[in-house]
């Protein structure tokens, strides 16, 4: 198969999606690897190691006329006119979230298989994981960052010091982006309350961190009580492929603190807090009522060596399968197949359909 690497175009987006150590491997199993001219560069990788490797140079048309694209972020408009009925496009699309390009998509015929909604056996997400653990850890780190003065906050160091309180910090969201917001609020010293819809997952929370946090359950009263008390909340809520709900609302930001900071980690999919809107490493901050809102969409991009190594740790065992197999990957494997959101005009992922107002059919219909 002949396999494309692009450069990602996304506002300071510095990730690529395969390594040379990646390449090799496609390469060796008899695959022709397209890398565009320098896209590795933003993390650290570069021509001469793809060539190395045994991919080719090439510009970003040659890169995308590949018979499966391989990409971190999903394609921005000025990339729509690469898309074509006979193109496999592996990456993020998060497509709840965008309709235009998911018109696009199904305008093109693509066949676009979601990083986002590939399953384990175990129902887990595995190519949503790794970033979801940088993004959540990252979560806690930024926050932390804004609430200084000279950043808009509120003038608090997170952990505080002898004789003087640590920041309060609300959790919205029990599951890998929350748990690594947690730890890393925690460990920085800080009070931590987690809120998620499951009792389960708030037993093994506190298991796992011997009560050291406090647990609620995730309801409107728990969360608009934590919201006026809170320093910084991190958003982190996941419906896998469907939109986030709205858990933070407009009405609850004039009674929260002056300077507190908003991150929300759901904003990819539209985001839990009714004022947020997405943002760029480059202006990642605004503020409303008085509250920092953080909603850059792409926060593992901030730290390209450390996501690129940790996501395609996880991409390049189903990127060799595609390569070997084709559609028939999908066929072969259940989990795979439930990444499958556009197919030839159909749109295959009823969690998006239904945030779009749009007909799906399931991945099982058309495979």
């Amino acid at each position: 198969m002949i396999i494309g690497i692009p450069k990602e175009i996304k506002t300071l987006e510095n990730r690529v999606s395969m390594t040379p150590g990646a390449v090799e491997s496609l390469v060796r199993r008899g695959n022709e690897v397209l890398v565009e001219d320098g896209a590795g560069l933003g993390s650290g990788l570069t021509n001469e190691e793809y060539v190395a490797a045994g991919a080719k140079i090439v510009s970003a048309a040659e890169a995308w006329g590949a018979e499966m694209v391989i990409k971190v972020k999903e394609p921005l408009e000025s990339e729509f006119k690469y898309l074509r009925k006979d193109l496999i496009l592996f990456t993020y699309l998060h497509l709840a979230a965008a309709e235009s390009l998911t018109h696009a998509l199904l305008e093109a015929g693509t066949i676009g298989i979601a990083y986002e909604t590939v399953e384990s056996p175990d129902h887990t997400l595995p190519l949503l994981t790794p970033m979801s653990e940088v993004a959540g850890r990252m979560a806690t780190q930024v926050g932390a960052h804004y609430l200084e003065k000279t950043q808009g906050g509120r003038g608090i160091l997170l952990g505080g010091v002898p004789g003087v309180s640590p920041a309060e910090v609300m959790v919205i969201g029990g599951g890998v982006v929350g748990t690594n917001a947690a730890r890393i609020a925690m460990g920085m010293g800080a009070r931590v309350t987690i809120l998620d819809l499951s009792h389960q997952r708030l037993q093994y929370l506190d298991d796992v961190f011997q009560g050291r946090l406090t647990t609620m359950m995730s309801t409107e009263p728990n969360i608009r009580a934590m919201a006026q008390k809170a320093d910084l909340i991190v958003g982190a809520v996941l419906v896998p492929g469907a939109k986030a709900p709205k858990l933070i609302t407009k009405d609850m930001l004039p009674l929260m603190k002056e300077g507190s900071v908003i991150v929300d980690v759901a904003v990819d999919q539209g985001g839990c807090v009714e004022t947020i809107k997405a943002t760029t490493h480059d202006k990642p901050t605004y503020v409303i009522d008085g509250v920092v809102h953080y909603g850059v969409a792409n926060m593992p991009g901030a730290v390209p060596r450390t996501s690129t190594f940790a996501l395609v740790n996880q991409t390049a065992p189903y990127a060799l399968r595609l390569a070997a197999q084709g559609i028939d990957a999908l066929r072969n494997d259940p989990g795979l197949a439930l990444g499958l959101n556009t197919y030839e005009g159909k749109l295959t992922c009823p969690a998006v359909g239904e945030a779009l107002g749009i007909d799906s059919v399931t991945p099982d219909d058309v495979l």
